[in-house]
């Protein structure tokens, strides 16, 4: 059973460009094959598990793909409500038949980061991993000032992507040697990691109106530093 995917898209971002997850459209099919051999699959476990989602609790996952991080949310907690949101079609009909065929309740919402589905204060969780450095200078922003709007008092953002903060890291998963440095080396020539080097996820936060954007967990993957931001709608 696939799930129905809402179209919220203006007529003016229908004819919209972004970034697919593999680079090429064509490269869809390859994705998830990619993302289980890369060791991706820890980064939405630990990214779910740090968001610590409660039963009944709302989602809304931004950047969805395919849906692996929905998933791992509702691996994590099946009684979440969880909504996923893309503005690449083709990711989001994958995205149905993976929950169809693991008959969960997920709903998917064809969209963009900077103007998220829901009213003020709609939801409980915004959770996002290896998207936003997809996002174009402008609409990152904007993706920090709705996720502000969507959440509700006391909510929280969570995000997984490249990046580090440029500080010591006393709490996350250690890595060293030539291949850690040849990631940094990697994300830091990446126009579009780049932007989340040096803190730039907490300044996006911070940016939005956040006051308590921190680093939660930070990872050494092989392709690069990952970092683990949350933030709390005060």
């Amino acid at each position: 059973m696939d799930h129905d995917i809402l179209d919220q898209r203006t007529s003016e971002e229908r004819d919209r460009d972004f970034l697919p997850g593999m680079g090429r459209p064509w490269l869809l099919p390859l994705y998830d094959v990619f993302s289980r051999l890369s060791g991706v699959r820890p980064v939405h476990e630990r990214a779910a598990a740090l968001a610590d989602v409660a039963p009944g609790e709302s989602v809304l996952d931004v950047g969805c793909g395919t849906a692996n991080l929905s998933l791992a949310v509702l691996r994590a907690q099946p009684a979440a409500r969880v909504t996923g949101l893309d503005p690449d079609g083709a990711a989001l009909r994958v995205a149905s038949r993976k929950a169809g065929r693991r008959r969960l309740a997920l709903t998917l919402v064809q969209g963009f980061a900077d103007r998220l589905p829901g009213a003020d204060g709609s939801f409980d969780h915004v959770v996002s991993a290896l998207a936003l450095h997809h996002v174009p200078d402008g609409a990152r922003e904007q993706f920090g000032r709705e996720a502000l709007r969507v959440l509700r008092p006391g909510g929280r953002v969570t995000i997984a992507d490249f990046g580090s903060t440029g500080g010591d890291h006393g709490h996350g998963d250690h890595g060293h040697g030539h291949g850690q440095r040849r990631g940094r080396s990697a994300v830091a020539a990446n126009p579009h990691t780049a932007r989340n080097l040096e803190g730039g996820l907490l300044r996006l936060l911070a940016d939005a109106g956040f006051t308590d954007a921190r680093e939660v967990a930070h990872l050494d993957h092989r392709y690069g530093p990952l970092t683990f931001v949350q933030a709390t709608r005060s």
